[in-house]
């Protein structure tokens, strides 16, 4: 037998496995669904491991087909080919991911850890394979005379660079120190989430006497008691979730409740039980140095700046030290201001972390006569959606309609169809809003499946946005804060970035961009959520539909810049403590706590609290994508507020900038380098000066 007939043989075999596996696996065969969304009500616990191991099976027969091509390497069948391997993968990937995110369960999560070396060893055997890497390295050796469209260069760059990153050019030896080393941190990465996950989830402030609940509005207290009774229990439980949380230590009179539910929140996983993270930071930290150092990088952070627009160590640390200078001694100025202010009301010890939030909001409210619970009724959670795609609708002509046929892994998940302004298809969009037990903290955007084209077709992708927003109570609808508006909009533009995209290849396309250039799109969003202009639009009292007071909106904008040396402070210290734990060129075996207080200390304002940590709560860099790139917050403010300059000189709704921005930013995706798609829209390189003027340290 020819080993082209063999090749046939074996995908054969491997089409009719999934063919009859399918019949008894929703997972494996076509979603006869509305777009071919995840037939969810279908899909049980018990279908995604016998799921993973067939999707494994026929992308590396997808991939060995590649390997074993016998007619000359080319362009096409090599690096297209791969690229569109292992799609079943990546679609029974997207579902099982999300739902461990958004909806997981002890059992998923043991499914996590048993899943998660699986794919790690399918992609090490991609990247590894020597015969494939000849394979690409001919091609890539070739790049000058192949006459590639810009995407197409960068897809070659992109998959070359890929492999030797992923250790292509090492030994046999060491790449089976690398196998180790990525298998180890897979695992470890999901450990990390699950167990601050569990932290969250199992503490709770029962509270059964009204008179220590003094301050708290009347709202939160009915939310509370809502929480309570769906414990079974009387009187009002707080939890540590931010609809929960954040209101209790804005306005709770009682010190020490403050205090109590500070130490819970900052002191997750950091209690030396089982649920401690200490040991699995010292171990993601130490593998991430050995595996850099294999890659004959100095430290994980020069291996993982390489690919991000920051370029390296040097880059990021003047970033953060021009910003540090430019807002410390205003951070100073805000927290003495508070102080003086707390004197003034009688307390008379020093600020704590836990009295912050509780006087700044009072002081706040007293400069300008403004606060939460003035603003809630304008923000009912369903015309806060109407605004917020009505923006996107005024902006790029695109529009979005419930469908409830689209099947949802939650009841409480609104499913959108989105369409472009000619009426064609764009998207699928599920908005997950409210917290629940099985749901991570925080906010985020996902996709369940990625946008490609094929022979002529524009596989059309499915986005998810998931929040944890103040739910309704029995007497009243979901009313957010400003904060909360902010925060839907801030993923709503990490949405636009996967709904229009609008690339050949999908590992080109949406958010496939560098890190420090993805948060561009959604923190230019949030600049709206301050313009009289848009709130005018959907910002009504949700019992009379008065709209929002001219005066209302002012103080907003007037606040917009309330302790903003502060705020960018605490933002810097995050980003320097990544650097701190991502620079280190020796392993690490001392002390958490120790190494997190150096690492921050010039940007710390308040004394330092012995049984509390951020780094074993630090999700962003042991169980997400920002390790060595947390800085990219602060990057892409500078390049948002330089975007944003645009729309302020052109006009908020101006038609011809959105497309621009659309067609340069939002559908490339990541087919060029960031700063060629940028200077293509802005028409020059961002300076700090419209983030300075903005945030008023100019």
């Amino acid at each position: 037998m020819t080993i082209m007939k063999k090749l046939q043989l074996i995908t054969l075999l491997s089409i009719l496995s999934v063919m009859v596996n399918a019949q008894s696996n929703p997972l494996l065969g076509s979603f006869n669904t509305p777009h071919e969304t995840a037939p969810f009500g279908k899909i049980e616990n018990e279908h995604f491991l016998p799921a993973f191991e067939e999707a494994i099976k026929k992308g590396e027969a997808e991939v060995q087909a590649v390997v074993e091509n016998q007619e000359p390497t080319t362009f096409e069948n090599t690096v297209v080919e791969l690229e569109r391997s292992g799609r079943l993968l990546s679609r029974t990937a997207g579902v099982f991911f999300n739902l461990v995110s958004a909806e997981t369960s002890d059992e998923l999560q043991q499914l996590a850890q048993e899943v998660s070396p699986m794919l790690t060893k399918f992609q090490n055997d991609i990247t590894l394979s020597p015969l494939l890497f000849e394979r690409i390295k001919t091609v890539y050796n070739n790049k000058e005379n192949l006459e590639l469209t810009p995407e197409q260069h960068t897809l070659l760059e992109n998959t070359y660079i890929d492999f030797v990153r992923k250790g292509a050019n090492l030994s046999e030896v060491d790449k089976q120190k690398f196998r180790e080393i990525s298998t180890e941190l897979s695992t470890l990465n999901l450990k990390f989430g699950e167990n601050v996950l569990k932290e969250t989830n199992k503490f709770e402030l029962h509270i059964t006497d009204k008179s220590k609940l003094a301050g708290l509005p009347e709202s939160e207290l009915e939310a509370a008691a809502q929480k309570a009774k769906s414990k079974e229990k009387e009187g009002w439980v707080f939890d540590l979730t931010m609809p929960s949380y954040l209101p209790f230590m804005k306005y709770a009179d009682n010190r020490d409740l403050r205090r109590e539910l500070y130490m819970a929140y900052m002191s997750k996983s950091f209690k030396g039980d089982d649920l401690d993270n200490q040991e699995n930071i010292r171990k993601m930290v130490n593998l991430r140095l050995e595996m850099a150092n294999l890659l004959g990088y100095d430290t994980y952070a020069d291996y993982a700046l390489e690919r991000r627009m920051a370029m390296n160590s040097e880059g990021v640390y003047k970033l953060l030290d021009d910003l540090y200078e430019a807002s410390y001694k205003m951070a100073l100025k805000d927290k003495q201001e508070v102080q003086e202010y707390a004197r003034g009301e009688g307390f008379n010890d020093e600020i704590m972390p836990w009295d912050w939030a509780y006087y700044s909001e009072k002081l706040k409210e007293e400069k300008f006569d403004l606060n939460d619970e003035m603003l809630k009724p304008y923000f009912e959670l369903s015309n806060v959606i109407d605004g917020v795609f009505g923006l996107a609708t005024e902006l790029f002509g695109i529009t979005f309609t419930e469908n409830k046929e689209i099947p949802v892994y939650n009841e409480e998940v609104i499913p959108y169809e989105v369409h472009d302004k000619d009426g064609k298809f764009l998207s699928v969009l599920y908005a997950d809003f409210h917290p629940r037990p099985g749901k991570q903290g925080g906010a985020w955007m996902n996709e369940f499946k990625g946008q490609w084209k094929e022979d002529g077709k524009n596989s059309r992708p499915h986005i998810t946005i998931v929040m944890n927003f103040t739910r309704p109570t029995e007497t009243k609808p979901a009313l957010l804060t400003f904060n909360e508006v902010e925060t839907f909009m801030h993923e709503f533009g990490h949405a636009l970035h996967g709904m229009l995209a609008n690339s050949t290849y999908s590992s080109l396309s949406g958010t496939s961009v560098y890190r420090d250039f993805v948060e561009l799109p959604s923190q230019i969003m949030e600049n709206w959520a301050v313009e009289k202009d848009f709130l005018d639009r959907f910002a009504r009292h949700y019992e009379t539909g008065e709209p929002i007071p001219a005066e209302l909106v002012e103080k907003i904008k007037a606040a917009t810049n309330y302790q903003a040396g502060y705020l960018s402070v605490r933002q810097l210290s995050f980003g320097l403590l990544d650097m701190a734990w991502h620079t280190q060129k020796k392993p690490f075996g001392g002390d958490v706590k120790q190494f997190e207080e150096a690492a921050w200390k010039k940007t710390q304002i308040f004394p330092v609290i012995d049984q509390v940590a951020m780094s074993t709560q630090f999700g962003h860099l042991f169980a997400g994508g920002y390790a060595a790139g947390y800085y990219s917050y602060k990057w892409a403010e500078v390049l948002d507020a330089d975007a944003f300059s645009l729309f302020k000189e052109k006009g908020l709704f101006n038609k011809e900038v959105a497309q621009s921005f659309r067609e340069h930013i939002l559908e490339k995706g990541g087919t060029e380098h960031p700063m060629t798609l940028y200077k293509r829209f802005r028409g020059q390189e961002p300076t700090v000066d419209a983030l300075l003027e903005r945030s008023g340290m100019k």
